[in-house]
């Protein structure tokens, strides 16, 4: 009868192994998926910030162009309200396309600001996906490490490998948990 006592107990043990690896198997999954979803997420937000920097470009390259367009007519209403020949619907002809190029220039900046808080907005949302993948891939290797250890255990019937595997599998459950929240900053 003492077999059988040992042999249940063996059961047993052998029965929380096979619980346990399968929990840290379904987290090891579940923290890959969620990895690589952040890790996508991450990707497609630089893609899209750099749209964005590229926009904030075009703008600025289109506003200078103005800025310069402005400049010249100002100079060119200068020289003819010194001119004496000049005469007035001349000069407020070029007055009216100095006002166009004025409101084009003050509509690139704030279409500029507008384009540079988007692509800063791109970018945050990519450093929080990136951090989050991150700690995800750190989940991922301590929770191999100790489906590993559950393994070794099992062929090897010793006991103390799965209790290392165990302590390994709760460092990367944490780091799992902690991939959802980012309550720790690592």
């Amino acid at each position: 009868m003492s077999e059988n006592n040992t042999s249940d107990v063996k059961d047993k043990w052998t029965n929380y192994l096979a619980l346990t690896t399968v929990i840290i198997a379904v987290c090891a999954t579940l923290s890959t998926f969620k990895g690589g979803g952040y890790s996508t997420k991450s990707l497609l937000c630089q893609s899209k910030a750099s749209d964005q920097w590229a926009f904030y470009q075009s703008k600025s390259t289109k506003g200078n162009l103005a800025e310069m367009e402005k400049d010249i007519l100002s100079l060119q209403i200068d020289a003819l309200k010194r001119d004496v020949k000049s005469d007035l619907k001349t000069i407020d002809s070029y007055q009216k396309k100095l006002d166009t190029y004025l409101k084009k220039v003050e509509k690139y900046n704030k279409e500029k600001e507008e384009i540079k808080n988007e692509a800063e907005k791109f970018e945050s949302e990519r450093d929080i996906a990136k951090k989050h993948s991150e700690i995800f891939g750190f989940a991922v290797i301590f929770l191999q490490v100790s489906i590993l250890l559950s393994s070794i255990s099992a062929l090897t019937k010793r006991k103390y490998l799965w209790y290392i595997s165990l302590g390994i599998g709760i460092v990367g459950v944490f780091y799992f948990i902690n991939g959802f929240y980012l309550f720790m900053n690592l």
